[in-house]
């Protein structure tokens, strides 16, 4: 079974960190296509270890990712 989830990849110092919301997992790579794939590697090797139970209680089934406007100074 496969499932849609959420990459938000970011900069980081000399690398980029990306982390998946749904599940709040996380992982890091030096390129945007090395840290996407390390996060795909982390939540397959969740989804293989985790309880149906903890997969339950981790699971954000809505997330919403928004851009908004805020005043600076």
């Amino acid at each position: 079974m496969n499932r849609q989830l959420t990459a938000i990849i970011k900069k980081e110092d000399d690398g980029y960190v990306a982390l998946c919301p749904e599940i709040d997992v996380a992982s890091q790579g030096n390129s945007i296509a090395e840290a996407r794939e390390n996060l795909r590697e982390a939540l397959e090797l969740f989804f293989e270890a985790a309880s149906e139970q903890e997969i339950d209680t981790r699971l954000h089934k809505e997330v919403y990712i928004t851009q908004l406007e805020v005043a600076v100074g």
